[in-house]
C-alpha cells in the first residue's frame, strides 16, 4: 500500500490557506488578487 503524501486536518488547511486567512495579510491579499487576475475558479481552499 502506498501512503498519501499529504496529510493534515481540514481546520489547519482552512486556517493557513483559507480565504479569510489570505485576506488577513497584505501579501495574502496579493495572492487572491493574482488568482482573480488569472481567472481562477477557486481562489482559495
Amino acid at each position: 500500500m502506498t501512503q498519501r503524501t499529504l496529510r493534515g486536518t481540514n481546520r489547519k488547511q482552512k486556517r493557513t490557506s483559507g480565504f479569510r486567512a489570505r485576506m488577513r495579510s497584505h501579501t495574502g491579499q496579493n495572492v487572491i488578487k493574482a488568482r482573480r487576475a488569472r481567472g481562477r475558479r477557486r481562489l482559495s481552499v
